[in-house]
């Protein structure tokens, strides 16, 4: 098996896969790598897996050496960390690659693969991050905005009468409350910013009928009103890190 970790701000998205897919899946707090609680959690998570291989990709910077670290104490192995210069499956197309989130490539991957060019990635994570294939199969870029959750906490951080919310659907438009009202405005206003940016990426895409595939932890939410999103895909970044590895793997043989 392989051992997948996507390590995000605040999650460490853990996968366990083989040669036709992503097999387990769960997460832990990102924190637990700084503070030197990872470990344990991880390997309750791996079982009685036998792993030969790990791939991760960081956008934590902190703690990447952590994980690598782990991968190499506790499972005797070297660990294949995510970057342009590891990156196989898309192209780049970008005038500065090493500031492209590794976890950004790993999507691209994925969504190559399995949607093929052009195609775009939508994930709901921290920020709502857009990723680009172009035509080519080139990774050419993408969007970054302020994540749901970021933009409902921010207006409980900054007023004083405004509470914070557990965002979920809404069934109307018309608020009765504080509560409805902020829902109504994070969900449809979200799902509006969406799919004004999918229209924009058609446009420059000169792209009709476009793939666009969302991931990412409020990505069912936002798709379920959403026609111009194609597929969710809840492991779209593991996905793309175990494509990596086995290509990385078949290039050694």
């Amino acid at each position: 098996m392989i051992l997948l970790l996507d390590i995000g701000n605040t999650h460490t998205h853990l996968g366990l896969a083989d040669e036709r897919g992503v097999r387990k899946q769960a997460n832990i707090k990102s924190a637990l790598w700084r503070s030197g609680d990872a470990a344990g959690p991880v390997l309750r998570f791996i079982g009685k897996a036998r792993v030969e291989g790990v791939a991760l990709c960081s956008v934590v910077p902190a703690v990447t050496g952590k994980a690598v670290a782990f991968a190499r104490k506790e499972l005797g192995l070297a660990a294949l960390e995510l970057s342009p210069r590891t990156l196989t499956g898309v192209g780049i197309n970008y005038p500065q690659p090493d500031r492209i989130g590794p976890d950004r490539l790993a999507n691209a991957v994925a969504l190559r693969h399995h949607f093929g060019a052009p195609s775009v990635a939508v994930a709901f994570g921290t920020a709502l991050a857009f990723d680009v294939v172009d035509r080519h199969g080139d990774y050419v870029g993408g969007i970054i905005a302020p994540g749901l959750a970021a933009m409902t906490d921010y207006l409980h951080d900054k007023t004083a009468l405004l509470p914070r919310i557990t965002i979920q659907e809404t069934s109307s438009v018309i608020g009765k409350s504080t509560r409805e009202a902020m829902l109504i405005g994070a969900v449809h206003g979200y799902r509006g910013l969406v799919r004004e940016l999918i229209t924009e990426l058609k446009r420059e895409l000169n792209c009709r009928h476009l793939p666009v595939v969302a991931t990412g932890g409020y990505a069912e939410l936002i798709a379920a009103k959403l026609p111009e999103i194609t597929a969710v895909e809840p492991k779209l970044t593991l996905e793309g890190l175990r494509l990596v590895w086995l290509a990385q793997q078949a290039t050694r043989r």
